[in-house]
């Protein structure tokens, strides 16, 4: 993206849609994305509707959630066929691990440090030995009996941010799946599906995509579909589930869309404010988001480097650029100076001994400088 089309955004009005920005210095992303005032009403006037009409109307909240899911594809450079829709990144994980036909011997391949999910999960199915290991020696750790990855596109402590393309690709080339982790991520960072081809993008909306607790996706690619089994199955598991006056009796037929794993009912508050979010990246645009929040980490960055911070290792390997930094300042207990500052309404976090920034796009350099201000005072 050029500087023009940078330009062309108003940054300053889209940060007016985020009321619990005012009169407060929010970094802290990484832990809480902030709804657009526009989700919140969504949600209002979906509960205002159910009693306008007695839920009636009940089957049309599906068909109006279909924008939602060609939305994410668009986001993620997939199909809305590919996108079910789950309450939150361990229950699509758990549908994942559970429609996988495992044979003794398996391993399920992770990175130390990552999520508790990826951690439990490659260390709980009997018989599979889950491996773990450090990021500059993934692909030495792949082996012929790796049968899954469960990897995060941005580590959620240390915000480092792998360069998946080869990892995927060399998974891929021995014969193993790839789960992705996208919560610290979509909604902030490009992802392509079409061109990365993960087996599963998995993504609590809750964080970067601005949307409330309950919301999330589960892209599963197009093939994996043929085989992936359901371990969610209702009402709707069975292709002809609109026909609620003559429901099919008998073993699900199930569909060839990913909708096949949603099961049953859906929550359709945090989905219709989730939609609006979702609306507001697509109207935005991934590539000024990105290059916004890049920008803002870049002069973090910066700024916390001249005040003598130290930058989480990177222990080697081959890291992209992050939105989501862990720095360090010398004889500073970063956990007592993200509580001082949040007593002061600004927030950031602390993980691992270092203080995590993460400037989503509805923030400004007047966020910026409030925070360093308030960092160089306490020092």
């Amino acid at each position: 993206m050029n500087t023009q089309e940078q330009i062309a955004v108003d940054w300053k009005a889209v940060r007016e849609q985020f009321p619990a920005l005012r009169n407060r210095t929010y970094l802290n992303t990484a832990t809480y994305g902030q709804l657009p005032a526009m989700s919140s009403q969504a949600a209002v006037e979906h509960f205002a509707r159910r009693d306008r009409l007695a839920c009636a109307d009940f089957l049309s909240w599906f068909d109006e959630l279909e924008p939602l899911r060609t939305n994410i594809g668009r986001l993620i450079g997939a199909s809305a066929g590919d996108i079910a829709f789950i309450s939150n990144a361990s229950q699509a994980l758990g549908l994942v691990m559970g429609g996988i036909d495992w044979q003794e011997g398996d391993e399920i391949l992770t990175l130390e440090h990552e999520f508790p999910n990826q951690l439990y999960a490659a260390q709980c199915i009997p018989g599979v030995r889950g491996v773990i290991s450090r990021p500059a020696e993934i692909q030495e750790s792949i082996t012929d009996r790796t049968r899954l990855a469960v990897l995060s596109t941005v580590n959620y402590t240390s915000g480092l941010r792998p360069d998946l393309e080869p990892i995927v690709r060399h998974l891929h080339s021995r014969g193993a799946l790839v789960y992705l982790d996208g919560t610290q991520s979509v909604g902030a960072l490009r992802i392509d599906c079409a061109e990365l081809q993960p087996d599963f993008l998995a993504v609590d909306a809750y964080k970067w995509l601005l949307s409330p607790n309950g919301a999330g996706f589960l892209y599963v690619r197009p093939d994996v579909r043929r085989w992936l089994r359901p371990n969610v199955i209702g009402w709707r598991s069975d292709k002809d589930w609109h026909s609620v006056e003559n429901l099919h009796h008998g073993a699900p037929r199930f569909s060839d869309t990913a909708e096949k794993y949603e099961g049953g009912m859906l929550p359709f508050p945090s989905l219709f404010a989730m939609k609006e979010s979702v609306q507001l990246l697509v109207d935005l645009g991934m590539d000024a988001i990105e290059a916004r929040v890049l920008e803002l980490a870049a002069k973090l960055r910066e700024e916390l480097l001249a005040l003598g911070g130290s930058a989480y290792p990177t222990l080697g390997g081959n890291f992209l650029e992050s939105q989501i930094l862990l720095m360090r300042l010398p004889e500073v207990d970063s956990s007592q100076l993200a509580k001082r500052l949040q007593e002061q309404e600004i927030h950031v976090s602390a993980r691992r001994e270092y203080l995590r920034v993460s400037p989503h796009f509805y923030n400004d350099e007047s966020d910026v400088e409030e925070f360093v201000g308030a960092v160089k005072a306490y020092l």
